[in-house]
């Protein structure tokens, strides 16, 4: 049997053991992050085949980040009991299953559950790429890993459209949902051969489980009470309630939180200015991200009138550009200023997202790709950057709450972010059932202020 302590694989692989490792975390985030945006390209087929409305087919998207946020929190604990070889191979594993069985769904609540599922399995996934490069890379040499394992969180969310937009267009949308299976199997093969076992374990410890509950109710009502507010007539009272309820949980949450020995939420770590400070810039990266990597897609075909294959390689410049922006931003990050960075990724995101405010039906497909570069430039910067400047003053034994705390900021940003832009688009005009131009005008002019207001709390961010 095959040594995967760190000694064993040092003794196998030599100095590369730690790009194996890296290259196994990024194809499983890869997977999932395709997985998260690759549907949005065919949201306007299952709207079509299944007959529902735009107010619907969202929680497809937002249901799958949901699901993510909630769960990546249980993701430290994972890593004390069971270490990041056992867990990341089992989440990819049940998340090829869960994939698979979303591809033959037969109704929309079918697939909506799937895609819970597999926001569930990503959600443990996600926080063990930031974990690893933070344990087993020299403090020198993070920011170029991240830079490196960046370029999966955000590259997939570039070619995701591309691959899905054939998927769509040349066999059917189901494959999209079977599309990231073979690549999660891989990555199944690749954690149990390049990964290594834990050093050391915490004693063991109980898992917060009433936390879990608790956060992951408060995340349901507030969604819930976004997509209610899509048609509000006559829901007011049920509407306040909703808030009400959501607040009360949430209080109790961090009630428990506060007091007992095992947190799922670590809340000390917030009491660190700059690590504060990033996870608020992390909400805006989350929302900028899946907000905008929802909102293209959807633009361009609903009121562009682009096939699914052309709005799909409306990204593929954004994707090859992220290929060369990534490993520059993680080497600046180890040398400059991670607010400085995150401040300019700002700036240039939010003149994408103007800019796409400002567009119009004649517009030529060369500027809609060239804004869309700009887009991912910004987020290319933001997002090495955050996590240095979030992770960097934190001890070792604080490191894999932080990178799960830092996610799941991300991913709550995306959730909000989607469900914010779906019902801006939802209250805009609509012609013949189908949301016009403007109503896209509006929802790009909501991500770019989001965005642009984040500058206040990242300038703030020391070190």
């Amino acid at each position: 049997m095959a040594d995967n302590s760190v000694e064993g694989l040092k003794a196998r692989y030599g100095d590369r053991w730690r790009w194996l490792a890296l290259a196994t975390v990024v194809t499983g985030t890869m997977a999932t992050v395709l997985s998260a945006t690759v549907v949005n390209v065919a949201l306007h087929d299952i709207m079509v085949e299944f007959g529902i409305r735009q107010g619907q087919v969202h929680w497809l998207a937002t249901g799958f980040i949901a699901a993510m946020t909630a769960t990546m929190l249980a993701s430290s604990w994972l890593l004390d009991h069971f270490g990041v070889r056992k867990t990341l191979a089992t989440a990819m594993f049940l998340f090829t299953l869960i994939s698979l069985a979303g591809g033959f769904a037969s109704s929309p609540g079918q697939l909506i559950a799937a895609r819970i599922g597999q926001g569930a399995m990503a959600g443990l996934m996600q926080p063990m790429g930031m974990y690893l490069v933070f344990r087993i890379f020299p403090r020198n040499r993070r920011g170029q890993a991240m830079g490196i394992y960046g370029m999966g969180v955000i590259l997939a969310p570039a070619l995701g459209p591309v691959l899905g937009g054939f998927l769509v267009d040349q066999l059917s949308w189901r494959y999209v949902m079977f599309a990231p299976a073979p690549v999660t199997l891989v990555g199944v093969l690749m954690a149990w051969r390049f990964l290594p076992l834990p050093v050391s374990r915490p004693a063991p410890y109980p898992f917060d489980l009433p936390g879990l509950a608790l956060l992951g109710f408060t995340i349901a009502l507030s969604l819930d009470t976004l997509n209610r507010l899509q048609q509000a007539d006559g829901q007011q009272a049920w509407l306040v309630a909703e808030v009400l309820l959501a607040i009360a949980i949430l209080s109790l949450f961090i009630f428990r939180e506060r007091r007992i020995r095992h947190p799922l939420v670590n809340i000390g770590l917030l009491r660190k200015p700059a690590f504060l400070y990033a996870c608020l810039g992390a909400m805006a990266l989350g929302l900028a991200l899946f907000g905008s990597t929802y909102l293209t897609p959807l633009f361009v075909q609903t009121a562009l009138g682009f096939t699914a294959t052309e709005a799909g390689l409306l990204m593929l410049p954004a994707g090859i550009v992220l290929g060369m922006v990534f490993p520059l931003a993680g080497r600046l990050a180890d040398k400059q200023s991670a607010r400085k960075l995150v401040i300019f990724g700002i700036a240039v995101f939010a003149l994408s997202a103007a800019l796409f405010a400002l567009s119009d039906l004649d517009l030529a497909f060369g500027w809609l790709a060239l804004w869309a570069v700009l887009g991912r430039i910004g987020i290319g910067f933001m997002l090495p950057a955050l996590s240095t400047g979030a992770l960097n003053p934190l001890e070792a034994q604080e490191l894999g709450a932080g990178s799960s705390t830092l996610n799941f900021m991300r991913q709550l940003g995306g959730a909000f972010g989607v469900n914010l832009v779906a019902l801006t688009i939802e209250f805009g005009e609509h012609s013949a059932g189908m949301p016009t131009i403007n109503a896209f005008h509006w929802a790009w002019w909501l991500v770019a202020v989001f965005v642009a207001v984040a500058a206040v709390p990242v300038w703030r961010m020391r070190g």
